[in-house]
């Protein structure tokens, strides 16, 4: 029944979210992440802009993970056996949480990096002279041409097989990173054999050919070597 009075319409919504964390472990790990990263805004005596866009952050994913929630009950409720128009109600509604989660984890990243990361650096100088902001981008945007490669070609999974490699491509992306941050030729070295084992791993598992690893290590390269030429400092 609909509710009538303001306060009942209130207790309803309270009783929805309850609900939904009680039998929704993903919701209950987002507001659990929420509160960690209000207690760090907290620590950190963050900015009122910096504050204002981690509130915004937090509650457009605990709002996506809701809504998300909400269609796979209807979806249950219209459709109790499989059909593949269920499943990719379903998908679409997790995509939108996955990337509303990125993009608060984009934004918490640039919120509370200086705090979190500025010490380590300027201590052990990890990051060299090229901003680490450019090595996360790099990563986010090789990670978002893999998925759309593999729509396009129409071949294996976001995760698993297609062309390209999306292991391949992010394991060289970071390795490039490593390799233009002025690190030292030990970690370089050390960032690149790891990327090759992630890559090898991929032909040992038969996910993937060799010309599909290729083709991901040359993407996770070629991008993040134009973003640094690109944008890095001078």
């Amino acid at each position: 029944m609909k509710p009538h009075a303001w306060i009942e319409s209130v207790n309803c919504a309270i009783e929805g979210i309850l609900w939904s964390v009680r039998t929704q472990k993903h919701l209950r790990f987002h507001f659990l992440a929420a509160s960690v990263v209000l207690l760090c805004a907290l620590v950190f005596h963050v900015s009122a802009l910096e504050f204002m866009l981690l509130a915004a952050a937090i509650t457009l994913v605990l709002f996506a993970e809701l809504v998300n929630t909400a269609l796979e009950a209807v979806v249950d409720l219209v459709s109790p056996d499989f059909h593949p128009l269920a499943k990719r109600a379903k998908d679409v509604a997790a995509g939108a949480v996955l990337i509303a989660s990125i993009g608060a984890a984009v934004t918490g990243y640039l919120a509370l990096s200086r705090h979190l990361f500025a010490p380590l650096t300027d201590g052990l100088n990890l990051l060299g002279k090229i901003p680490g902001e450019i090595a996360v981008i790099a990563v986010l945007l090789v990670t978002i041409l893999v998925v759309l490669c593999k729509a396009l070609l129409g071949s294996g999974t976001p995760l698993r097989g297609g062309m390209p490699s999306g292991h391949a491509a992010v394991a060289c992306s970071i390795a490039s990173s490593i390799a233009l941050s002025g690190s030292g030729a030990l970690i370089t070295l050390l960032a690149i054999a790891l990327a090759i084992m992630v890559s090898h791993s991929r032909l040992l598992l038969h996910i993937h050919t060799v010309r599909e690893v290729l083709a991901g290590a040359f993407l996770g390269c070629g991008v993040t070597l134009a973003l640094h030429l690109l944008f890095r400092p001078h």
